[in-house]
């Protein structure tokens, strides 16, 4: 595969060797470090103001539409939850063309009819992180981005749920919790995002992810695979080998639902997610 170096942004479709900038990016989670869909890929190594991303950005078409794609771990899954340089990720998908995320990643359940092996679309989420990078906002500029109402695009959900739909079951809303990780919950701190929060599923990437992208105007939708019940369960441990075993089940399911949503993606969005710019910023 080409290897393209950029070093100043933003980025023209010349610099890739492409006749259009990627308008669409696919970051994947756990167990989805190659997309595997991509028609004429170049892989783009991008240098950012906040460093470097998690991994080169593979840049392809699919559906006849030039898509970024971005493994968020990196390739081998060498960054934990906490680590994720989340802003050198955002920061160079947008520099690329990008207004549109579709996302994936491995959650945990919260519920008993939220079973492994579901797919989940939320679209709320509470914030359990500590320690992160969570805006690019750090001053001398300071801007108060709105993101409670529909923190995800109500457009590219309803495209994820349509094509999920019809290869698996699928969840229509739900609330993540997005904890800091890298360790899974105790069975105490599990019962309060169940029973005091009211959360669905629970996560580790989650945020500051999401906040980026709506600081930077773009849209944004999560295709959440359930994994595991999360330790609320009587004598239902949480284990690595279990989230990845039940990725690797369904990643072929993940692909084609992607493969399948990246040319619906209906046109206009994009402005009204950028609307939530204005008048965000003192």
């Amino acid at each position: 595969m080409k290897v393209v170096k950029v070093t100043s942004t933003p980025v023209a479709a010349k610099d890739l060797g492409i006749d259009e900038l990627p308008a669409v990016a696919i970051i994947g989670g756990s167990g989805l470090y190659d997309p595997g869909i991509f028609e004429s890929p170049v892989e783009v190594q991008m240098h950012t103001p906040y460093g470097l991303p998690s991994d080169n950005v593979i840049v392809g078409r699919v559906g006849g539409r030039w898509v970024a794609f971005l493994p968020r771990h990196g390739r081998g899954h060498k960054y934990p939850p906490h680590r994720i340089p989340y802003r050198a990720n955002i920061y160079a998908l947008h520099a690329l063309g990008v207004r549109h995320v579709i996302a994936v990643s491995a959650v945990g359940s919260l519920r008993q009819d939220y079973a492994p092996g579901d797919f989940v679309v939320p679209d709320q989420f509470v914030d359990m992180t500590k320690s992160r990078e969570y805006t690019f906002y750090d001053g001398p500029r300071t801007c108060h981005v709105q993101i409670g109402l529909e923190p995800f695009t109500e457009e590219l959900r309803k495209a994820l749920i349509e094509a999920a739909s019809k290869y698996n079951k699928v969840h229509t809303s739900g609330c993540y919790v997005c904890i800091e990780g890298p360790r899974f919950s105790t069975k105490a701190e599990s019962r309060i995002w169940r029973d005091v929060y009211g959360c669905d599923i629970i996560g580790m990437t989650l945020v500051p992810e999401i906040n980026l992208a709506r600081e930077l105007g773009m849209c944004y939708a999560l295709l959440a695979l359930v994994t595991d019940y999360d330790i609320w369960v009587p004598h239902q441990p949480v284990t690595a080998e279990a989230v990845e075993k039940m990725m690797s089940e369904k990643m072929d399911i993940v692909r084609r639902v992607v493969a399948e949503v990246v040319p619906k993606i209906p046109s206009g969005v994009e402005a009204k997610c950028k609307a939530v710019l204005e008048n965000a910023c003192v």
